[in-house]
């Protein structure tokens, strides 16, 4: 690999991209459609900024089949560390870039106004938890990771790459499109056998599903799993790829989807006020220590 794969961030905050996928999915209550809409997602990525530009340029060129494995032999023995969620939590909160004009949120904050948005609207305990701790696996970055192995939307690999992903251009670069057997629409998979079987892009959402996949409800690991899964949970990519179980739990990421990309405010939650609610609700249902 070049030297770009191991050192290039080129994003000023992680929340660039997600501005970006804020505005390239507008929220379905502005009068958003995919068929009316087709066309503007191609703006959006002739318009986006160079540095997310090439931040793609880079998840594409490097997410393939071997390093997808030997991420997932690296880092899903979970043997780095042990640590509580609220631990993790504040592990997270040291990601912080002073270089992003944006916001001065911290990533606690963020992660608060997610769940509380879910719990403002009823919904039940282990959803408000999933909505706290989704983007944990984003821890990722405080070990070294560069960001286009962190975050970005998620993908099969190991067969075709769908043109519903953003900037499918930029996959003419990645060495899987010179192995026959990954270029079909099946690729290496069975048709129809479960995304369970399907080796997705190496991020922070397969990481977290590992992590806690022993002790939440199976929605909530659907979404936690496959929240970044754009092109499938947006756009009705790679239904091919899935079963009929899949199907009927992509209604819960769809459900998530909302809370995951439009609950961000300048208000500032009280950390240390809402603390002991989030507490009790993690004791719920995580151990004390968990490992990473």
């Amino acid at each position: 690999m070049s030297t770009d794969s191991n050192n290039s961030n080129p994003l000023q905050s992680l929340e660039e991209w997600e501005e970006f996928v804020e505005g390239r999915y507008p929220e379905p209550a502005q009068g958003f459609t995919p068929e009316r809409d087709a066309a503007a997602f191609r703006d959006y990525e002739n318009t986006a900024r160079s540095s997310v530009r090439e931040f793609y340029r880079l998840n594409h060129r490097y997410q393939c089949v071997d390093f997808v494995r030997a991420k997932r032999e690296e880092f899903l023995g979970l043997s780095r560390e042990r640590m509580s969620i609220w631990e993790a939590m504040e592990f997270l909160n040291t990601l912080v870039d002073d270089s992003d004009p944006d916001t001065d949120l911290t990533q606690i904050e963020h992660l608060l106004q997610t769940a509380e948005a879910i719990r403002q609207d009823g919904h039940p305990r282990w959803f408000i938890l999933t909505g706290l701790i989704h983007d944990l696996g984003k821890i990722l970055c405080l070990w070294g990771e560069p960001q286009w192995a962190v975050v970005g939307d998620t993908f099969p690999v190991g067969c075709a790459f769908s043109d519903k992903i953003v900037f499918p251009e930029f996959f003419a670069e990645n060495p899987d499109n010179a192995v026959p057997a990954y270029s079909t629409s099946d690729g290496i998979y069975e048709p129809g056998a479960g995304l369970d079987r399907v080796l997705l892009s190496w991020g922070h959402d397969e990481y977290m599903y590992h992590v806690c996949k022993d002790y939440l409800p199976e929605p909530a690991l659907y979404m936690i799993r496959y929240h970044s899964f754009y092109a499938a949970h947006r756009e009705g990519a790679y239904e091919h790829l899935m079963n009929g179980h899949d199907k009927e739990m992509f209604a819960w990421v769809r459900a998530f989807n909302p809370y995951d990309l439009y609950s961000k405010s300048p208000v500032r939650p009280d950390v240390a006020q809402l603390k002991p609610f989030y507490q009790s609700l993690i004791d719920e249902y995580f151990p004390a220590k968990l490992a990473w």
